[in-house]
């Protein structure tokens, strides 16, 4: 005789079979006696957990980590706001939206790291090195324009760092605007002697200039005749050299020994260095270098002073890649046309027709006609 029983389970069987749904509903568990031990798989979910706030944790220190070195190399950079120094009413006005004209400065001065380095028997600071760096809109091929630091000119009235007015002067030397009045003021003179709006201005002194060569493990320059080293000067052979940051600082400065000794003939060897150097940095591929970039970043900005406009790492970042299209192979290099003045053959004054016909070029973006291009005095 049968009889129909009805199947009964346990307290302790629907625990076991409530263990058996682990995170996925669709997986089982194995089945086993209850005990005080966890599932294996609460152990898994442990490790993920700890996994997990591990990552978290090497996250946030990378981020940190990053955050600090943004926060170090911005707070390396010097600036000047160049509207409330020269006062937009006195700036001439932008005439192509996307090009860019930037001053930058090579400045000798004696203040901190700066001191250690030889500078002769020459105290104070003043503008050793000034480039106008016209990028045309395309943003494919750069045009610098070296302004000889003897040329004679009209300083215009400015206020300097101390807020203190410097009153117009006429035949004064370039080089000494820097000195007199600081940077703004040598913005608003090369605006004043241009008409070019200029877009920013970069000033990197002898210590960022050395760190920077340093950083890139050096610069290679050919010379086809030799620099005696003069006057204590750089001492090379004719041919191919790598020049540390110190030589390379020597070879720029370079006046005596070298061609005519002339302050015109040095700064065909300032843009030569100028190309050599961007040629180095592209051939590095320091921008898609991060390791690499960081370096040249710490040394550059350790030394610059910048407008207000390119004060943070980002803002530099962000122009540097916007030039990345050009090649330093078809930069072309051009130095002021001047003429030796009539009263101090030791001084030049700007040559015209030529200098009007190469700034207007500039300002509108066009091609540069070849009388713009012929310097009297040569150097």
């Amino acid at each position: 005789m049968t009889s129909d029983t009805t199947a009964t389970t346990t307290p302790s069987e629907d625990r076991a079979g409530d263990d058996r749904l682990g995170d996925d509903p669709g997986t089982a568990r194995p089945s086993g006696p209850a005990g005080p031990s966890r599932p294996p798989h609460s152990r898994a979910r442990r490790i993920r957990r700890g996994l997990a706030w591990t990552a978290a944790g090497v996250v946030l220190v990378a981020a940190g980590g990053g955050w600090w070195a943004y926060r170090h190399l911005s707070g390396n950079i010097d600036s000047v706001d160049l509207d409330q120094a020269i006062g937009t009413d006195n700036r001439p006005a932008k005439v192509v939206a996307n090009a860019r004209n930037v001053l930058v400065l090579g400045s000798d001065s004696r203040a901190g790291a700066n001191g250690e380095l030889d500078h002769g028997d020459v105290s104070g600071a003043r503008s050793d090195t000034a480039m106008l760096v016209h990028i045309p809109e395309g943003r494919a091929r750069a045009t610098a324009v070296s302004i000889p630091r003897d040329t004679l000119i009209t300083r215009p009235e400015c206020r300097n760092g101390a807020g203190k007015t410097v009153p117009e002067a006429q035949r004064v030397m370039f080089n000494s605007v820097y000195t007199l009045a600081g940077p703004a003021c040598v913005v608003k003179t090369v605006e004043q002697m241009s008409g070019i709006r200029v877009d920013h201005f970069v000033e990197v002194d002898f210590a960022g200039f050395k760190g920077l060569v340093d950083a890139l493990g050096g610069v290679t320059v050919t010379l086809d005749r030799p620099m005696t080293g003069t006057k204590g000067g750089l001492k090379l052979d004719a041919g191919t050299h790598r020049l540390n940051g110190t030589d390379s600082l020597k070879f720029v400065r370079t006046r005596y020994g070298y061609g005519d000794g002339s302050d015109l003939g040095r700064i065909g060897l300032q843009q030569q260095f100028m190309l050599a150097m961007l040629a180095e940095i592209k051939k590095q591929d320091a921008f898609g270098n991060p390791a690499r970039l960081y370096k040249l970043a710490d040394a550059g900005t350790k030394s610059l002073t910048t407008d207000k406009d390119l004060a943070s790492l980002a803002a530099l970042s962000d122009f540097a890649q916007s030039l990345k299209g050009v090649d330093p192979g078809t930069m072309e290099t051009i130095m002021l046309p001047v003429a030796y003045d009539k009263v101090d053959r030791n001084r030049v004054v700007v040559a015209q027709p030529q200098a009007s016909l190469l700034w207007e070029a500039l300002r509108t973006d066009q091609k540069i006609p070849a009388l713009a291009k012929d310097s009297p005095a040569k150097g």
